[in-house]
């Protein structure tokens, strides 16, 4: 399989305005991220609120500019591209779906319009030919033709993420990001929405990334599992071994606090709120929550391990020993935390 995109030593730095009005704090969004999608694969983003899952599928998309590193699409660096080739190139090749469809759709433009626009800037075919590709996507992600000429506040909200869906896939991209692309909708449509993805990737042939909260689904719609902690990868391993099969604290913790129906346990209990990313803690940024830490991961950021399958790394000091379960390790946290 040929990588379709791939991220080299990528930052992304924000200035944040603090206390003063000429001091300016530094927000540490994306530290040396490293990730290769291939053709056709599934990956799955997990991490808790704020720890970059939607900045690295941005600068995977070409929204977001790295503040050092690369972003290679087909080979090419995305950045070192004229502006209107890198238009081109991010336009047609990739599509984003984003979180809220509410607010990632523009009101005053009827669903026609929405999906005509990228074929509008793109000038992909004759008039008769983007009237055509309208109905087509409309058709492929099961929305009756007489919402046509609707404008989306009179559509229902998962109607509207499968407009957003319709739009992404526009111009026939290779890889669609999708960022919490369920997380504003009813429980009830968000299977429906799911369904309907992992329809599309098969039937298209497309890569996705899939950025998400829901542990579960993450590791039911994809075939590697990235863990994200404080703006950096720290685990990427196979999705079907990710529950018990992951050597990362942090990702142990969290597929714990989603456990199976048929073998429900305690959840690996993760103390204190994540660290701010404009202070990050010395050494292993995970290391003060972790029930594991001591002098090394304060002193230093550990390097990624391989694992026994190739597809597996991970970036810890003291991990989890191979084929240790779950549950030995609630013991263990909580063990850690007794005076």
């Amino acid at each position: 399989m040929h990588s379709l995109v791939r991220l080299s030593d990528a930052h992304v730095v924000h200035r944040a305005r603090s206390g003063g009005l000429f001091t300016r704090d530094r927000v540490y969004a994306l530290t040396g991220a490293d990730l290769t999608v291939a053709a056709g694969e599934t990956v799955g983003v997990v991490g808790e609120s704020g720890c970059g899952k939607s900045t690295l599928a941005k600068v995977l998309v070409g929204v977001q500019r790295p503040t050092a590193g690369t972003v290679s699409l087909r080979g090419r660096d995305l950045w070192a591209m004229s502006p209107a080739e890198r238009r081109t190139a991010v336009g047609a090749g990739t599509g984003m779906i984003f979180q809220d469809p509410s607010t990632a759709l523009n009101h005053r433009l009827t669903i026609r319009q929405i999906l005509r626009d990228p074929l509008d800037v793109h000038t992909r075919g004759t008039r008769t030919q983007r009237e055509e590709r309208v109905r087509e996507l409309m058709s492929l992600v099961g929305l009756p033709r007489a919402l046509t000429d609707a404008l989306p506040g009179q559509l229902s909200g998962g109607q509207r993420q499968r407009v957003a869906i319709a739009r992404a896939l526009a111009l026939d991209p290779d890889l669609v990001v999708a960022d919490e692309p369920t997380s504003a909708l009813d429980v009830s449509v968000r299977a429906q929405i799911l369904n309907l993805l992992l329809d599309l990737k098969e039937r298209l042939g497309l890569a996705l990334v899939f950025v998400s909260h829901d542990i579960q689904t993450v590791r039911r719609m994809s075939d590697r599992v990235i863990t994200m902690y404080l703006g950096r990868i720290v685990e990427e391993a196979p999705a079907g071994g990710v529950t018990d099969g992951s050597r990362h604290p942090y990702t142990r913790a969290l597929f714990s606090a989603t456990p199976g129906l048929l073998d429900p346990i305690d959840p690996i209990p993760l103390v204190g709120p994540v660290p701010s990313a404009t202070r990050p803690p010395s050494g292993c940024p995970f290391r003060t929550r972790c029930w594991k830490a001591d002098e090394v991961c304060a002193r230093e950021m550990p390097d990624f391990t391989a694992a026994s399958s190739p597809e597996h790394r991970f970036r810890c000091h003291h991990p989890v020993e191979e084929g240790e379960a779950t549950r030995d390790l609630v013991r263990q946290s909580n063990l850690a935390k007794e005076p």
